[in-house]
């Protein structure tokens, strides 16, 4: 008996686009509202194939949903800093634990695990550097397992994406 891995999964599931389908991808990741019709012509279908060729992407996980992407600082969210934090053990307790409370807190925008000197990187914005103390001070600090943290302010966004690159044949 064999085991396969959910990243094995994922390869040959992306082996079974074809370019048409990895097009459908490429262009809503620019293009999230564009229509059935438009997206349609852009990848030389006609609307229902181009449709039921979505819909497939959507159901098989491809596509997990769509959204938009507002601008920070014109909701008074401009202060962007990254969190490094260090876990006092990294039993599974303890990383459930601290999973499941980040996933509770609106001012931290993704987080992830790593290997290395830190167990997590945060990526967290704020209305200003007041705010960012008290979150970090009052929220970060007594998260579950916390020994200590390192942070790290934006100084300029230079680039920021969350396209995929996705390469055609």
């Amino acid at each position: 008996m064999f085991h396969i891995r959910q990243k094995d999964c994922i390869m040959d599931n992306m082996q079974t686009l074809d370019n048409i389908d990895k097009n459908i991808l490429s262009i809503l990741q620019t293009d999230g509202r564009l229509s059935v019709v438009d997206l349609a012509k852009r990848v030389s279908l006609s609307k229902t194939p181009c449709l039921t060729r979505l819909r497939r992407l959507e159901k098989t996980g491809y596509i997990l949903g769509y959204q938009a992407r507002i601008n920070p600082h014109k909701v008074d969210q401009g202060y962007l800093v990254y969190v490094q934090v260090k876990l006092q053990n990294t039993t599974s307790e303890t990383l459930k634990k601290f999973n499941l409370s980040v996933k509770a807190i609106p001012d931290i925008m993704s987080c992830h695990m790593l290997s290395g000197g830190y167990d997590y990187l945060l990526k967290v914005r704020t209305r200003d550097m007041g705010s960012y103390r008290e979150l970090l001070g009052d929220v970060i600090a007594s998260l579950p397992g916390v020994q200590t943290t390192a942070s790290f302010p934006v100084m300029e966004e230079v680039k920021e994406s969350s396209a995929i690159k996705i390469e055609t044949s």
